[in-house]
């Protein structure tokens, strides 16, 4: 295996702090210090960061330099909401096909993703976990079309942010709440619309939560006059 190259140590520095969500959207990337940490010049960190606004990671401003990118929020909003409809209708419709085993596995699932909130909270792990419960749920859907836009819209967030728990952690808790609610609908074999509904609202409720972060983090870096 190859010596990892000084620009491809501060790339992968600086892009698991942003997933982390140690470098929070908005969050000024200042060369020296990142440089002075890993015991380089700042030529390697300055192409990580060129690196990471080819993958729109990294912004930047004049005035300001570069700085973590901020949330696209009409982007996001569009998918979250379209990805709210296909996911709730895909597991409104699986529903009734959902086996006591597949149940069981996803309540082994979210029992995995409440311990993760005990002790130092990863978001990325977290969300890793979500997608595997919510799989075990969506993936029976009869109607292969509307599965695949669930995909799609899995991917397309993927692309716009890791992870939307890593700004707000705190959702986490009722995420995982929600996700009780939405399995015991199933075991009672509640209507595939009621089910579908919860679904629904358990991802805007996500939505809400970040659009709320994203606005109040807007309000603190320009202050009204």
């Amino acid at each position: 295996m190859g010596v990892e190259s000084k620009s491809e140590q501060a790339y992968r520095l600086i892009r698991s702090r942003i997933d982390s969500g140690q470098y929070v959207p908005g969050y000024r990337l200042v060369l020296a210090p990142i440089a002075a940490e890993l015991e380089m010049s700042v030529v390697p960190v300055r192409e990580a960061i060129r690196r990471l606004e080819a993958e729109q990671l990294v912004t930047f401003e004049r005035n300001v330099g570069a700085q973590v990118a901020l949330i696209k929020e009409t982007e996001y909003l569009h998918t979250m909401q379209t990805l709210a409809l296909v996911e709730g209708s895909a597991t409104g419709l699986a529903a009734p096909d959902i086996t006591a085993d597949q149940i069981a596995r996803a309540r082994a699932i979210n029992d995995r993703m409440r311990e993760s909130l005990s002790g130092a909270f990863d978001p990325q792990r977290f969300t890793a976990l979500n997608l595997e419960f919510h799989s075990v749920l969506f993936e029976a859907c009869p109607n292969p079309h509307i599965l695949d836009l669930v995909h799609r819209g899995w991917n397309r967030m993927n692309v716009l942010r890791n992870s939307s728990f890593s700004f707000v952690p705190a959702r986490a808790t009722e995420s995982v709440d929600e996700h009780e609610q939405l399995l015991r609908l199933i075991e009672r074999r509640a209507e595939p619309l009621e089910i579908e509904l919860a679904a629904r609202a358990h991802r805007t409720a996500t939505l809400d939560a970040v659009l709320a972060y994203t606005e109040e983090h807007h309000h603190q870096q320009h202050p009204a006059a």
